[in-house]
């Protein structure tokens, strides 16, 4: 059995009211990116959006960009437990910085991760099973009550990504990528433009920061995932694959 296939979708009719939403949205406004896209979905969507962040690397640009639009767009970040004390810091501090008034820890069921996780080693038996406990499941719960949602990945980071589209439904809500097509350079210029903060941990070579147990450092010259899940067949945590 697949790891999908052991976890129930939503149900058909929204999963095709979002597919026809997501279609026509593309259809419309597909061409747009930054934060004339973060526009129309919070003019479409208003207190019915979140911005999924997990306040990593990159995570400053498209937080910025959001508050730009409104500081009041509701922001979800999913703490699984197993974080860098160094990235729970970051996020109150940015959030500070940029003024988010509605930020919304989420954390995985207790007796889930002590059922599934009990010697906290579960990420190196299962770890799709692990990520799901920790990430997937707690997100689902925290989408409940929104219809759309913003996403920070880009087609850069390859893998699944590279024909990523602006605008797409999953899970029975709509999604949009502002920074799908944002290069490397646009990601760094507009750090460097506004005096966006960086994660402490870029700085000693994490290029993509998750869950402790699961992030490496990377190597010169090499893809700036490289580093998670490393010597796994594994690219995802699954909450981009609902």
């Amino acid at each position: 059995m697949s790891f999908q296939s052991r976890f129930p979708f939503a149900d058909t009719e929204r999963l095709i009211r979002a597919s026809n939403q997501a279609w026509e949205l593309d259809r419309a406004f597909g061409h747009l990116q930054g934060r004339d896209l973060i526009e129309v979905a919070f003019d479409r969507y208003g207190p019915k959006l979140t911005l999924v962040s997990s306040f990593g690397a990159e995570a400053a640009v498209l937080l910025h960009l959001a508050s730009e639009v409104s500081r009041h767009i509701a922001v979800t970040f999913i703490d699984t437990g197993r974080l860098f004390g160094e990235t729970l810091r970051y996020r109150d501090a940015l959030a500070d910085r940029l003024g988010l008034s509605d930020v919304r820890t989420i954390k995985p069921e207790p007796r889930a991760v002590k059922s599934a996780d009990p010697d906290l080693l579960l990420f190196s038996r299962d770890a799709n099973l692990c990520c799901y406990v920790r990430k997937v499941e707690p997100l689902k719960r925290a989408l409940q009550p929104f219809d759309a949602w913003l996403s920070g990945r880009k087609r850069f980071q390859g893998g699944e990504r590279h024909h990523l589209p602006a605008i797409e439904a999953a899970d029975g809500r709509v999604k949009f990528n502002p920074l799908a097509k944002w290069t490397p350079d646009d990601i760094e210029a507009h750090f460097v433009k506004y005096g966006l903060p960086r994660h402490p941990l870029v700085a000693d070579g994490f290029l993509s920061i998750g869950c402790m147990p699961c992030t490496d450092r990377v190597a010169p010259g090499e893809d700036a995932r490289a580093g998670r899940w490393r010597g796994q067949d594994k690219t995802e945590c699954g909450i981009h694959t609902l």
